[in-house]
C-alpha cells in the first residue's frame, strides 16, 4: 500500500496577465513528480481576478492539460486553432517542436471559473515532435460508477476497463476525477512503477498506509481547530510513495479529487518558463529561435 511522502497545500500564484490561481507544484524539484512539471487550481469567483487570462505565449518540449469544471476557457494558437471549452471539457495540448497559444477564461452565469491545468514532460525524443490540439468533450468521457456509488472520470489512461479519450500520448499517464461517497472506503490499483499524486479539491478524504496507525486526512477549510502535523486544508496535495495501490476513505461529506500517476522519464530535465527541453544548449537555442521568428516550425503538408 502506497503511504503519502508529503501533503501541501496550493500556494496563491499569480500567472499569465494577472490571473490569480493556486500552485500544486512547478518550477522547482522535479524527479519526485517526474514525467509531471506544473499543477495549477484555477478557482475563482471574481472576474477581476482572472478575466486578462493567458495572452499569446510560446511552448515547446512538454504537453499542457486543462480541465474545466466551471464556466469556459476560449484557446486560439498560431496553427489556426480556436475554440471554447466548457464545464466537463479536456484540451490536451501537445506542445512538441514549438507552439504559440492564448487562453482566456470566462466565468459561467455566477462569475465562477474553475479548471486545472497540468504540465507533463515530453520525453527527449518526441520533444521536436508535430504540435496538436486534442478537444475532449466532456459527454465523450467516459464516467464510471460503482455499485457502491464511487464515481470515476477518465480523462487518460485505462481504468476499471475503459479507456480515457486521449489518443497517443507519449507518457501514456492515467488522469482520474475521482468521487466517493460518504465514509466510503476504496483501495485504488496503481502500478509500482508510477509516480503518483492526488489533489483534493471537494469534500474531505484521508488517505492511510495499511501498514501505518497514523491516518493522513484532507479536510475542507471550514473544518477548523485541528493539529497542523496531521490535517491539511482543501486544494492540498498528495504525493505517494512506491506500491502497488492507496487506500482512500470519505468524510461524512464524501469527497473529491484527481488522481494522477505516470511512468517517470528519468531524462535530464533544462526549463526556463513556458520551455522545457533536456540540455542547456537546446533551451538556449529556443529561446533563440523564438527571438529571432523561427520558433515555429513548418509542418507536414
Amino acid at each position: 500500500m502506497r503511504s503519502p511522502t508529503r501533503i501541501t497545500t496550493a500556494k496563491p500564484h499569480l500567472e499569465g496577465a494577472g490571473v490569480h490561481l493556486h500552485r500544486g507544484f512547478g518550477f522547482g524539484e522535479t524527479t519526485p513528480f517526474d514525467p509531471f512539471l506544473l499543477f495549477d487550481d484555477f478557482r475563482n469567483d471574481d472576474p477581476s481576478r482572472y478575466r486578462n487570462g493567458f495572452p499569446w505565449h510560446p511552448h515547446r518540449g512538454i504537453e499542457t492539460i486543462t480541465y474545466v469544471l466551471a464556466g469556459t476557457v476560449e484557446h486560439a494558437d498560431s496553427l489556426g486553432n480556436r475554440g471554447t471549452l466548457g464545464a466537463g471539457d479536456l484540451q490536451w495540448m501537445t506542445a512538441g517542436s514549438g507552439i504559440l497559444h492564448q487562453e482566456m477564461p470566462q466565468g459561467d452565469s455566477a462569475g465562477r471559473m474553475h479548471g486545472f491545468q497540468l504540465w507533463a514532460n515530453l520525453p527527449a525524443k518526441h520533444k521536436m515532435t508535430a504540435p496538436r490540439y486534442q478537444d475532449i468533450h466532456a459527454a465523450d468521457i467516459p464516467t464510471v460508477v460503482d455499485d457502491d456509488g464511487t464515481s470515476v472520470r477518465i480523462l487518460s489512461g485505462d481504468f476499471w476497463g475503459r479507456q480515457g479519450p486521449v489518443a497517443s500520448i507519449a507518457t501514456d499517464p492515467r488522469y482520474l476525477d475521482i468521487s466517493l461517497p460518504a465514509n466510503m472506503v476504496r483501495t485504488i490499483p496503481i502500478e509500482t512503477t508510477r509516480h503518483a499524486f492526488a489533489y483534493v479539491f471537494a469534500g474531505s478524504v484521508r488517505f492511510k498506509d495499511a501498514s501505518d496507525p497514523r491516518d493522513v486526512r484532507v479536510e475542507d477549510p471550514m473544518n477548523h481547530g485541528q493539529e497542523l502535523t496531521e490535517f491539511a486544508g482543501n486544494r492540498s496535495l498528495v504525493l505517494f510513495d512506491q506500491g502497488d495501490s492507496i487506500r482512500v476513505e470519505a468524510g461524512d461529506e464524501g469527497g473529491r479529487f484527481l488522481l494522477v500517476s505516470g511512468e517517470p522519464l528519468k531524462e535530464p530535465v533544462a526549463w526556463r518558463g513556458p520551455i522545457v527541453m533536456n540540455t542547456q544548449d537546446e533551451l538556449r537555442q529556443a529561446w533563440q529561435e523564438l527571438g529571432d521568428g523561427t520558433f515555429i516550425k513548418a509542418q507536414p503538408a
